[in-house]
């Protein structure tokens, strides 16, 4: 990949303690390939001091060295037994306090054992409220739910938008999401020659809508199956897409990267939806 081209992985748990004791070797890789800015989701309330600190820790680093970090923070829908009544006066209070780009990962999560359907869309309406109000986008976790999830922000109209993280709907609830001011997270998962449809729709739908991710250490590509994810493979995400796409890499690398940016009002930002 050439040297100019530098991404930005909109999805990846760098908090995560599968990341310990490695952490600053994983980052140092992912800025020798080109990675030069990371958003970092929060998914439990008891976690978001160290994402926070993480993000303040990187942010005093050589960018030449290290990508700039970024924090959102939410309560994800797959651990309802963690969140505690007061984790959404803590996601107030820290919204109000700036400590956050957005609000997320946050969604509904149909395809979990005994998912806990009510209680999930309660606690998403909730996350989703207090973004419209502090004026931030969402990053959401969607599994088996997009008409759920759909039939929610057509009620809710957040004007901010976001990410729809790991995309794996329809052609048609994608165009719907776009319409409605989001982007669409694509990872590890086109990297799988099975994956027929999600490939198809990573090639035809608006360059403009997309985003990469890795997920980490989640979502690992097919050549790494077996081993943790880790944010320099966003490179090999960008490949891949590049693969999919008719438009020059350097387009490519630059649009979905500027698209990233817009969503979260950083500056560099590239063509609007």
């Amino acid at each position: 990949m050439s040297p100019a081209i530098e991404l930005f992985d909109s999805h990846c748990h760098l908090d995560f303690d599968a990341f310990d004791g490695w952490r600053d070797r994983a980052l140092l890789e992912a800025r020798r390939a080109g990675i030069r800015q990371i958003l970092l989701p929060g998914v439990r309330a008891r976690h978001w001091p160290r994402l926070l600190q993480l993000c303040q820790d990187q942010s005093a680093a050589d960018t030449a060295l290290y990508p700039q970090l970024y924090p959102a923070l939410g309560l994800h829908p797959c651990f309802m037994a963690d969140h505690l009544p007061e984790d959404l006066a803590q996601l107030k209070r820290r919204l109000a306090a700036r400590d956050a780009l957005a609000v997320g990962e946050i969604g509904l999560d149909f395809f979990i054992p005994d998912a806990q359907r009510q209680p999930q869309q309660a606690l998403l309406e909730q996350q989703l409220q207090l973004a419209r109000r502090f004026d931030v986008p969402v990053l959401l976790h969607v599994r088996k739910a997009h008409d759920q999830m759909l039939q929610t922000l057509r009620r809710l109209k957040l004007p901010r938008g976001g990410i729809v993280h790991a995309f794996s709907g329809s052609e048609q609830q994608a165009r719907i999401y776009i319409d409605l001011g989001f982007r669409l997270g694509f990872g590890g998962a086109i990297s799988y020659s099975r994956a027929t449809k999600l490939r198809r729709l990573a090639a035809i739908l608006p360059l403009e809508a997309l985003v990469l991710e890795t997920d980490a250490p989640d979502m690992p590509l097919s050549d790494w199956r077996d081993e943790p994810n880790r944010p320099q493979r966003i490179r090999d995400v960008f490949e891949v897409l590049c693969s999919l796409r008719s438009e020059a890499p350097e387009q490519i690398a630059r649009q979905t990267s500027g698209n990233v940016r817009q969503v979260l009002g950083l500056r560099d930002t590239a063509i609007r939806l």
